[in-house]
């Protein structure tokens, strides 16, 4: 998902991270149209279908609603992961085999995965992800099921964040079915979802995206859905991780 504000670079770095977790040609980027040119100079070897233009900026979740349903035209069983374009990962392989993992668990069980970093200071300046396994939960393995989700808090209530130790940073990368994704959009923002009705036939169609995107509310995912559903899980992630915009 690449809003197209920042480094340009970046989007380079992270499609070739993703290099190590799929095939190229698994590889999809979200951009808004007037980054389209940019995406393909930056990305010469995507294919062209795999960049899906958005007329406006609207927010995650008509993204991914876009993004899901468009996955679900070229395969109904697709698993997706949903990753920002702008984070700084430290170690590549610890991320990919993370992100595998977490893939193999929802390939097996109908629910939204979170990546959680295990936070290392009382940052204020990132979402925070509370589990159900309560205290020391940093220190357990595999996944977690999730209890609340909280933006970036003031000071004092991260301290106290970080010493439970059952609160991990949000990292904005997400791993489901097409599927269940969109079971749970249709589910908690009707107001989203409505305007794709007919997507099977028509989400190709220029016409079609601009009326859709028209008439779309800006919306986070975390707050139309993450922060509603009861299949939402997290699975721990130990590597380097930063938003760009701390850096």
């Amino acid at each position: 998902m690449a809003d197209g504000t920042g480094s340009p670079f970046q989007l380079r770095v992270t499609y070739e991270r993703f290099l190590r977790v799929l095939p190229q040609d698994h590889i999809l980027v979200v951009t808004l149209s007037r980054f389209g040119d940019e995406a393909r100079k930056i990305l010469p070897e995507l294919p062209p279908e795999n960049l899906l233009l958005e007329p406006y900026p609207r927010g995650t979740a008509p993204c991914m609603a876009f993004s899901a349903y468009a996955l679900r035209r070229r395969d109904p069983e697709a698993v997706i992961i949903a990753t920002p374009w702008d984070s700084v990962i430290r170690d590549e392989d610890l991320f990919a085999r993370t992100v595998l993992e977490a893939c193999d668990y929802v390939e097996q069980k109908d629910v939204l995965m979170t990546l959680g970093v295990v936070p290392k200071s009382p940052d204020v300046n990132f979402g925070y992800i509370q589990v159900k396994e309560g205290r020391d939960a940093h220190k357990m393995a595999g996944p977690l099921q999730v209890k609340t989700f909280t933006e970036k808090p003031p000071q004092e209530l991260a301290d106290v964040f970080f010493r439970t130790g059952e609160f991990f940073w949000n990292s904005g990368v997400f791993i489901w079915k097409a599927t269940t994704i969109c079971q749970e959009m249709e589910r908690y923002i009707p107001e989203v979802t409505e305007l794709f009705r007919g997507w099977e036939e028509h989400l190709g169609e220029p016409l079609f995206l601009e009326k859709a995107y028209a008439e779309c509310p800006r919306m986070s995912l975390d707050y139309g859905v993450m922060e509603h559903t009861d299949r939402a899980w997290l699975y721990p992630a130990k590597f380097g991780w930063a938003d760009v915009e701390r850096l």
